[in-house]
């Protein structure tokens, strides 16, 4: 929720044509589950498009548009404020055309229009997000985030707004041509900071490292205040870091994972936490988050050893599984924040109804490990987050060990049993192609690191419904509801699932996915990338004209798309020896070096793909029989935890001539290994292989 934009309206209001009263809300046709919450509201709402479009010029009254998601607590509290209101909706209907969008479903306007909000607010945006605009050319000129339908917070009243902004657009429309062009100058500049003769350098990675240094919270973990969220791309490239950079890591994962925002009854992690110690969260849960926090929860449980970081990614696994997979295999977007009407009511205790669940000793444990013990801390309730380590517990009860992790185990079955039965939040039941990448990636690598084949058949069949459901034609959509993939994919489909079939190559070989996987690389280069300066496009060359074309550079909710896109084609290029992509990576990392060097930590999952790019991890292919293959799998990634390895059996067919060329001698396997441009020589001994590693 951000403050109204204060700008000087006028006080009277100008003529505007008359909407048609026949009219009514378009909404029920779509397939949103956000634009249906907002099917039955009296506001006429239209779905962005060419009706709502051109009955705007028609009409001469500037659009109001309303961007949000289903998951999102205020934008539920708006609705009920306002566009559930007869009285408001009548002045929207009078005065506006109006028209919702579901962020999540078009992420090319909410991205515009959340630029143009931070460049006329001079800070952050958010949900839901309030824009009026042009009709005639769309530029907006007025944005803001919730309003409440009474003044409070501060605010003003909603209705109030919507007066100032019809008269002004009907008073100032000399004001509106000379700032919207100028806003479009601006759009059209960003993205296109450097020259591109620079390419990121070791010195750049280090002031990033540095940067996070600076704004780390060494008590919590996480960076900065509240509120806290996972930054997902920022852990990442300190997983890769130094040693400070790895505890830096460290005490953010733990953090997490002991504070409220991980559910410890169902698994999985919130959006994000109100407060700095991680302790109560913003409760909508989505998928975006949990993909990449269940690979780095995966990866350092195999780094470090601590059982722990495996339970973690294990529970969380296990709710996606669970609840978020569909009977067809993709993965659902979200579970809302809300339920019975309440933020956070699924999740919360209060401490007489868990005594009455538990036997004394489950009870005497749990309350002492998750802070029944103590005060509330959420309205007058406890929402459960770890109050004290196992073996202070174990030392207040005189209990051992083993068996406080036992009732500890068997309390919270008991409590997640009933939990069950309460009135559930809602799912976003829609499948995002991008978001869907995420998690398959994190999947396939919790499968392999904690050897968990469920996991890896959970991602297979994810990304089995993408191919078979949303990719026809060789044109990739990027959301999938109701039997209606709808929408040309974005920059971010595109990359987190070539991510992400690269990923699971590394699990077990498929040609047919390699093929896909170069198709996505192929689309990627001919209808996204910057051909004049480098780097890729939000949208597609064909895509709907707006306002602008973003490029995005910076991480936002999500890595970005620009990073884990180049980092993919750097791997691509590896493995099937096809220089084009390499060399699309080098322009994209030439084109982004002004935007780094002036926000390096804002960047990080393009750090990380400059990381790959100047240090590339070894590349191993291993070529022999199936069953052979397991053993060398296994020694190379032992011998080399960062190493990409591909086993692929002999009798695969269908292979690019880098790969065909690379086959097995007649005595079992051999090896290639590749750091770079720079290769070993092909290797038939285990000894032989573990020593090329080793070697570093």
């Amino acid at each position: 929720m951000e403050e109204l934009i204060h700008w000087d309206f006028p006080r009277r209001r100008g003529h505007l044509s008359m909407p048609d009263p026949q009219r009514s809300n378009r909404l029920a046709g779509e397939t949103s589950p956000y634009l249906l919450q907002h099917a039955h509201n009296p506001v006429d709402w239209y779905p962005w498009g060419p009706e709502a479009l051109e009955e705007a010029r028609r009409s001469d009254r500037p659009i109001l548009l309303s961007i949000g998601y289903s998951a999102c607590h205020w934008c539920h509290v708006m609705a009920h404020e306002s566009f559930e209101d007869e009285a408001t909706a009548e002045v929207m209907n009078r005065l506006f055309v109006n028209i919702k969008v579901d962020r999540e479903e078009r992420p090319d306007l909410d991205r515009i229009y959340q630029t143009v909000h931070q460049l006329l607010s001079r800070r952050g945006g958010g949900w839901p997000l309030t824009v009026c605009l042009n009709p005639h050319d769309l530029v907006p000129f007025f944005t803001g985030t919730y309003f409440p339908k009474e003044p409070r917070y501060g605010m003003p009243a909603f209705v109030s707004v919507l007066h100032h902004l019809a008269a002004f657009y009907a008073e100032h429309r000399g004001d509106l041509a000379r700032n919207g062009q100028v806003l479009r100058e601006a759009l059209e500049a960003m993205g296109r900071e450097g020259d591109g003769t620079l390419m990121p350098d070791a010195g750049l990675l280090a002031r990033a490292t540095q940067a996070l240094r600076t704004s780390f919270d060494a008590s919590h973990g996480g960076f900065g205040g509240a509120p806290k969220f996972p930054r997902t791309a920022d852990l990442e490239l300190l997983l890769r870091s130094d040693g400070e950079g790895v505890e830096m890591l460290r005490t953010t994962l733990d953090g997490m994972a002991r504070g409220g925002i991980y559910d410890h009854l169902g698994g999985g992690f919130a959006r994000y936490s109100v407060d700095e110690r991680w302790e109560i969260p913003h409760f909508e849960k989505m998928l975006y988050d949990n993909g990449p926090l269940l690979e780095l929860y995966a990866r350092m449980a195999a780094q470090t050893g601590d059982p722990a970081y495996a339970v973690v990614a294990t529970g969380t696994a296990e709710w996606v599984i669970r609840e978020m997979q569909s009977p067809e295999g993709g993965y659902y977007a979200a579970l809302d924040a809300d339920s019975e009407g309440g933020e956070g009511r699924f999740y919360l205790w209060d401490r007489q109804e868990v005594q009455g669940l538990l036997s004394a000793d489950e009870y005497l444990v749990f309350s002492l490990r998750y802070g029944l013990d103590g005060p509330p801390n959420f309205e007058g309730h406890w929402h459960l987050r770890v109050a004290r380590s196992l073996e202070a517990v174990a030392a207040a009860t005189g209990k051992g060990g083993d068996e406080v992790m036992r009732l500890l185990e068997s309390a919270r079955t008991r409590l997640r049993r009933v939990r069950e039965q309460r009135v559930r939040p809602g799912r976003d039941d829609k499948v995002i192609a991008a978001w869907n990448g995420l998690m398959v990636r994190g999947m396939t690598v919790a499968g392999r690191l904690l050897g968990r084949a469920d996991f890896m058949e959970s991602a297979d069949r994810a990304l089995g419904f993408v191919r078979r459901t949303m990719d026809a034609g060789g044109r990739l959509m990027s959301v999938y509801r109701d039997g209606r993939a709808r929408f040309d994919a974005y920059l971010d489909d595109h990359a987190f699932l070539l991510d992400a079939a690269l990923e699971i190559l590394q699990t077990r070989w498929s040609t047919d996915d390699l093929e896909w996987a170069v198709s996505l690389a192929d689309r990627l280069l001919e209808r996204f990338e910057d051909a004049e300066h480098g780097g890729f496009f939000f949208t597609a060359a064909d895509h709907e004209t707006l306002i602008q074309r973003p490029k995005p550079w910076m991480d936002e909710s999500m890595p970005s798309g620009n990073g884990v896109a180049i980092r993919a084609l750097i791997r691509l290029a590896g493995l099937t020896g096809e220089s084009r992509y390499a060399d699309a990576a080098e322009r994209g990392l030439r084109a982004a070096h002004g935007a780094m060097a002036r926000y390096p930590h804002a960047h990080c999952a393009l750090m990380n793909a400059v990381r790959e790019w100047l240090t590339p991890p070894p590349l191993v292919i291993l070529r022999g029989g199936r069953e052979a293959l397991k053993q060398w799998c296994a020694k190379a990634r032992e011998a080399a935890p960062e190493a990409l390895v591909y086993a692929i059996p002999s009798d695969a067919v269908g292979l690019p001539s880098a790969l065909a060329a690379r086959m097995p001698g007649p005595g079992g396997p051999v090896a290639y290994v590749c750091r770079g441009r720079v290769c070993a020589a092909p290797t038939d001994s285990l000894g032989t292989l573990n020593e090329i590693l080793s070697a570093g």
